[in-house]
Parts: structure tokens; C-alpha cells; sequence
């Protein structure tokens, strides 16, 4: 399948150069589920599958900014995350399979069983780590020690600026075609997790350019400071005004177009945090929809799906998972080399060094 940008919005396409990272378009399935008594079919679309290197919802946003970081002929390109971060990680594979060197400045986050593997993914790919945090004078030694004078190209948390979202506008006119072509229904509402909100924003801008009116529920799953509604709004109306700067067949009042929920009521006690409602969205996935979902992103957002399921909200329901799960390529045996990774991280390694 084309990429549906590139006949969309031609004029976007030949001035915003992507590279071809991605497995696209990813699959849809159609679920017959019981919830109760109540029968009800439930969509997926598969972004699990997204990459060969690691799925998820980062891939396609890394296709663009990996690609302005080539522009730049930038050596190196650094983000940041927490120290689980699928984005972080996603990053430092993808950067090293396309030539570029990796920094990631990590925070810490609750522990838990996937924290170790990933962190030992990075040390295997040569990710230069930063453990990040502390006072507002740390952070900036930090950031002045590791970022500047390198020539490097900076990536946003989460991959979330205007043009990381277009990946996500292409990701929701590449839904478009797989309805048009009768993959799958129309669904009524689509689930999504918000992180830093570049694929709930890209998405909605996506559907809106296609003529479908689907509600896009954004399951808010990260501090507000990072997830909000206001600054979902000025993302919106930002990605989609350099869209119609590059391309004046955008139209100009694409963002106003978008049916866009903002969900802040699944976020729980906090970030990884998991709960009652989670896990059980977590085995559901599991058991009837065969996919596995993550206590951090994916799993709340299934939460909300099921919560409005159980109270008649919706009957068609489709879920985006942004989940990856393709196997982390880590060597048997490896074990964490804290002369490689911060020795503060030695915490997400219950069984030692």
C-alpha cells in the first residue's frame, strides 16, 4: 500500500522527507466478543507489528524525525524518557540501524519486570546512557555536559512535535483506506493511549482529512504536565497550520475538524502504575482479542474501552494498540555493565549485578 500522505497532500511529501522504517500499513482484526450478556464485536488495529526492529506507536514518528536528523547530517541524536521508555528505546535501535549514535537521558519511574530487559536492549545497541533528574541545576549540568557542542539532533519526549505527529496522520488515512477497501467497519469510537499526545493528535488529524467522523478517546496515561488538554489543542492547531504551510490543499480548518475525547479519568495513582481496572483490561486483551498490552500505555487505555463497553456507550469500539511485541534483541547471558549504565539503575535489576 502507497503512502496515503504522499496522495493526500503531495506538496508534504516532497518537503518533508521521511525515511522507510515502518511495516505499513499495520493489520486490523475484527472481534466477536461477550462482555455480560451483551455480545459486541471489537476492532483492533495492530501497531504491535509496526517495526521490525521494535513495534509500538514510535516507529512512525521516528520515520520523519530520524530524517530530519539526516537533513542536519547530525552524528548523534539524543531524547529523553523514563527508564523503561519504549520511545527512548525505540530511538537508540532505529538510530543505530539507520547510522546515527544515541543518548538517552533517563529518569526514574516505578519498578518493574520490563525496566531490566530494555535497559539491557540499550546497553547491547551502545546507547550512551544519562540517568536524568534531580535538582533544576543538576538537570541542566546534565543537559550542557551531554547535549551541547555535539552536532547532535535532539528528539522530543515521546516523539511528540508537528513532525512527528504527521506519522500519525498517515497512520490515520492509512485506517481510511482499510475501511475504503472493506478490511474493516467503521468504527464508532477509537481508543488510543496519550502520552505526550503526538499520536492521539496525528491520528484525529488524520481521520479528519479523511471525511470519517470517528471519535478519537485518548486515554490520558502520563503526568499532566506531558498529557493535557489544553496542550493537545495547541498541538492540534499547530501540526495542523504547518501542515497547510507546506501545503496549501490542507485545509485550514483541519484541527477544528477533529472529534478528539480527551479521557483523564483512567490515569490512576500514577505513571506505570497499575490497578484493578488495568489488569483486568490487561488479561481481557489477553484472553479474547489475543494481544498483549502493557500496565504503563496500552492497558489503560483498554481500560477506558471496556469501562464505556460495560456502560452502553458503544458497540463498535476499535483499540490502537501502541504496544510493541516484537522480541527485544538482548544476547543470552548479557549481564548489566554499570561502567556502560548508571549504577543508580541498578535498582531495576532485582536479581544483581
Amino acid at each position: 500500500m502507497s503512502n496515503h500522505l504522499d496522495t493526500a497532500l503531495p506538496g508534504l511529501a516532497d518537503h518533508v522527507p521521511h525515511l522507510r522504517l515502518a511495516n505499513l500499513p499495520t493489520p486490523v482484526s475484527a472481534h466477536a466478543v461477550t462482555r455480560g450478556a451483551r455480545r459486541l464485536s471489537i476492532s483492533v488495529k495492530h501497531d504491535e507489528r509496526s517495526g521490525p526492529l521494535y513495534g509500538g506507536n514510535k516507529v512512525r514518528k521516528l520515520e520523519y524525525l530520524l530524517a530530519r536528523a539526516r537533513e542536519k547530517s547530525a552524528p548523534r541524536v539524543a531524547t529523553y524518557g523514563a527508564a523503561g521508555s519504549n520511545h527512548a528505546l525505540a530511538t537508540a535501535l532505529y538510530a543505530k540501524q539507520t547510522g546515527f549514535e544515541c543518548t538517552c537521558l533517563l529518569s526514574h519511574q516505578p519498578p518493574s519486570g520490563s525496566i531490566g530487559p530494555k535497559l539491557l536492549a540499550h546497553q547491547a545497541a551502545g546507547t550512551e546512557v544519562v540517568r536524568f533528574g534531580g535538582t533544576r541545576t543538576r538537570r541542566v549540568a546534565l543537559q550542557r555536559e551531554h547535549l551541547q557542542g555535539r552536532g547532535l539532533s535532539l528528539i522530543p519526549m515521546g516523539g511528540t512535535n508537528w513532525i512527528g505527529s504527521l506519522g500519525f496522520v498517515n497512520a490515520g488515512l492509512e485506517l481510511a483506506a482499510q475501511i475504503q477497501d472493506g478490511e474493516i467497519g467503521v468504527p464508532e469510537r477509537l481508543y488510543v493511549a496519550l502520552g505526550t499526545m503526538g499520536t492521539a493528535a496525528g491520528l484525529a488529524l488524520g481521520l479528519a482529512l479523511a471525511g470519517l467522523s470517528i471519535d478519537v478517546h485518548a486515554v490520558r496515561v502520563t503526568d499532566p504536565r506531558f498529557g493535557n488538554e489544553p496542550g493537545m489543542r495547541r498541538l492540534l492547531r499547530k501540526t495542523a497550520a504547518l501542515m497547510r504551510r507546506y501545503d496549501p490543499l490542507a485545509p485550514a480548518d483541519l484541527a477544528e475538524r477533529t472529534r478528539i475525547v480527551f479521557r483523564d479519568d483512567f490515569y490512576g495513582e500514577g505513571y506505570g502504575r497499575s490497578n484493578a481496572a488495568t489488569d483486568a483490561a490487561i488479561a481481557f486483551a489477553g484472553d479474547a482479542l489475543g494481544i498483549q498490552l502493557d500496565a504503563t500505555y496500552s492497558g489503560k487505555a483498554m481500560a477506558a474501552l471496556l469501562a464505556d463497553v460495560d456502560a452502553g456507550a458503544t458497540r463498535a469500539p476499535m483499540f490502537w494498540n501502541t504496544y510493541n511485541d516484537v522480541p527485544l534483541d538482548v544476547p543470552s547471558g548479557l549481564l548489566p555493565d554499570f561502567a556502560v549504565l548508571p549504577d543508580e539503575f541498578e535498582r531495576y535489576f532485582p536479581q544483581g549485578r
